[in-house]
């Protein structure tokens, strides 16, 4: 998912990147993380799962410069059509995600995904 340049550098202890993505419409987003799996973001981790964020996909693989990386797929369900999120329920949402992000330093710019990218 997400498309990680360097091992070399975090963004924040245990986090190489992170994503905030939706696939299209764009309703309900997505947090995308590739983090160190030796030195794993307890913290955010947690902090996740009190905001009903559950993880939905996790897979490990090393990168090409060699570096390890635990790349970790979290959703929220909503209240709206097909578990979607309202419009409401999207405002606090991102803002919560925002706060958690941005008291790490890590500003996050919530995007919609391509239809190719999406369903890939």
């Amino acid at each position: 998912m997400l498309f990680l340049k360097s091992t070399a550098t975090t963004r924040a202890p245990g986090i190489y990147e992170v994503d905030v993505a939706a696939k299209p419409p764009g309703k309900t987003f997505g947090v995308y993380l590739a983090t160190d799996p030796d030195n794993a973001p307890q913290a955010v981790l947690g902090a996740l799962a009190e905001l009903g964020f559950k993880g939905t996909y996790q897979k490990n693989y090393t990168h090409r410069d060699g570096g390890r990386v635990l790349d970790l797929h979290f959703e929220k369900d909503g209240t709206d059509l097909f578990k979607g999120w309202k419009p409401e329920e999207c405002s606090a949402n991102l803002a919560s995600i925002d706060s958690l992000f941005g008291s790490l330093g890590i500003s996050v710019t919530p995007r919609v995904m391509t239809m190719a990218e999406a369903y890939a």
